[in-house]
């Protein structure tokens, strides 16, 4: 009896060529719907699934496949006399391989709120499919990913569809079923505005990393859709964990302004920023902030690298670098660098502006789960003047780099912006005045005038410490949110000062 093959996908790519090297391999086609039509133009023979279930497709297509003559035929166990037996008397044939991937309800969910047509793209029959192969996967082998055809082809070809081979297929169809259900919750809790008894969160494995944040643990990256296997490529060294970090929080800066901007992220902290068109002065003034810091750091550049870049990047160690493109003679220069790591990271000339929409983080027992933050530039051209000095269009530009560096950054923190470069940063610190003043200590450390500057705080003043200090060291310009019960003795200090403040009413926590 020759082997049988049910071959029905929504992702048709490679189906038919996959298809004719199964019928060379004496297998029996089986298929469904435009699956069938494909074929059948491409050359392949197959039988058309409703005349082995006698019913033809039912209700607009809902109903297929669902027939003990389809999934009898996969589920019955061969090794057990009883299932053979019933089998043959309900003259159920064995089907041998099933070859099916669902209907594309996230891309639907993409494109349309149409909740009738993204009803009709929830996969029943074909989810239903992939489970009875998958659980009889001794039998059966079961194949959900168009990359795995060749793969799968070789291995029957050869006879190596062996016992692991079917486990890895097997394991990756639960997978593929596991994250579509998750996904279809996920939607529908978002758009009846439910709060998910069962938070699912789900990416596919990008990289298998050398290891994580230490030697002694292991470490992945996993993506969300295919974001790291569309944008993320790495032209040189190998991507470690803390890299992958590193470069995420320097990009997310980075990016936030559509112009060249360099930003330079060490242990998940920025160091130095700079928003210029000419990239070469850029550099150098993204290296006055804390150039001590940016040693072993890494850097996220908004625009292509370019030979001149390039040639002063390599004046001192910089451990990876992420741009959207590097011109050939810009990589010819860090091919000597060989502790240097080089990732493209989007297309054309900017980094991907990519927003996820929640965000999450691990804790002991579980995670916690909330909305993504999102920090608008007109934040600070909506904000409200508390003081008697208004800030200047220039001082508002300083402001708005400031802003958005201190929203990405640990809190507390206050950042420091002058002429569009970041001169002083305090974060992470465990009062707000420790981190205005840390920060002024090490631009006094790197010989880096302050004075004139914008200086922004993510969170709002508690007392009007923070203020003297910002005064002290020449800060002519604060944004904040406002909203603490001292407010008022926070905008007397800034008049005392003769400081510009406004509050923005948004307050950016990063813990």
């Amino acid at each position: 009896m020759r082997k049988k093959a049910l071959i029905s996908v929504s992702d048709k790519r490679g189906a038919a060529t996959f298809a004719a090297v199964l019928a060379a391999n004496g297998f029996e086609i089986i298929s469904t719907g435009g699956t069938l039509r494909i074929l059948r133009e491409n050359g392949v023979e197959a039988i058309d699934a409703g005349d082995l279930t006698g019913y033809g497709e039912l209700f607009d297509g809902r109903v297929k496949t669902l027939h003990p003559n389809v999934h009898g035929g996969i589920l019955f166990r061969r090794d057990n006399e009883d299932d053979v037996r019933q089998a043959a008397q309900k003259g159920i044939a064995p089907i041998d391989l099933v070859c099916v991937n669902l209907y594309p309800f996230k891309e639907t969910i993409g494109r349309t709120d149409d909740f009738n047509e993204i009803i009709e793209n929830i996969d029943i029959g074909g989810h239903a499919l992939i489970r009875a192969a998958a659980k009889n996967f001794r039998s059966v082998i079961v194949a959900t990913d168009p990359t795995d055809y060749d793969a799968i082809a070789e291995a029957i070809a050869k006879g190596k569809d062996d016992y692991d081979f079917r486990v890895a297929l097997m394991i990756k169809a639960y997978e593929h079923t596991a994250w579509y259900d998750a996904t279809i919750a996920n939607y529908m809790n978002s758009r009846f505005d439910r709060v998910s008894n069962y938070a699912a969160i789900g990416g596919n494995l990008a990289i298998q990393l050398r290891y994580g944040e230490n030697p002694h643990q292991k470490g992945y990256l996993y993506q969300f859709d295919d974001f790291y296997t569309r944008h993320f490529k790495v032209l040189q060294g190998v991507a470690s964990f803390n890299n992958l970090t590193d470069i995420s929080s320097a990009i997310k800066i980075a990016r936030a302004f559509n112009e060249e901007a360099i930003c330079i992220v060490k242990h998940g902290n920025p160091c130095g920023f700079s928003l210029r068109s000419d990239l070469c002065e850029a550099w150098d003034e993204a290296l006055t902030c804390d150039s001590l810091s940016a040693f072993g750091g890494v850097a996220a550049i908004n625009a292509v690298v370019t030979k001149e870049l390039a040639e002063k990047i390599s004046k001192i160690f910089i451990e990876a670098i992420a741009a959207p493109s590097f011109d050939p003679e810009a990589l010819k220069i860090f091919a000597a660098k060989k502790r240097l790591k080089l990732f493209k990271v989007g297309e054309g000339d900017r980094l991907p502006n990519i927003s996820d929409k929640t965000d999450f983080k691990h804790i002991l027992g579980g995670f916690v789960l909330q909305d993504s933050d999102e920090i608008k530039s007109s934040e600070i051209d909506d904000a409200k003047l508390v003081t008697k000095i208004a800030p200047s269009d220039a001082q508002k530009e300083d402001l708005k780099i400031a802003w958005v560096i201190a929203a990405l950054t640990k809190s507390n923190c206050v950042a420091y912006v002058k002429n569009k470069t970041l001169v002083a940063i305090g974060m992470g610190m465990t009062s707000r005045v420790d981190a205005a003043i840390a920060a002024l200590r090490k631009a006094e450390s790197m010989k880096c005038d302050v004075k004139g500057s914008a200086m922004a705080s993510e969170a709002f003043f508690p007392f009007r410490d923070s203020i003297d200090a910002a005064s002290a060291g020449g800060v002519t310009v604060i944004a904040q949110p406002g909203g603490s019960a001292r407010d008022q003795e926070a905008i007397d200090a800034a008049n005392e000062h003769k400081i510009a403040m406004i509050f923005t009413g948004v307050r950016h926590f990063l813990h």
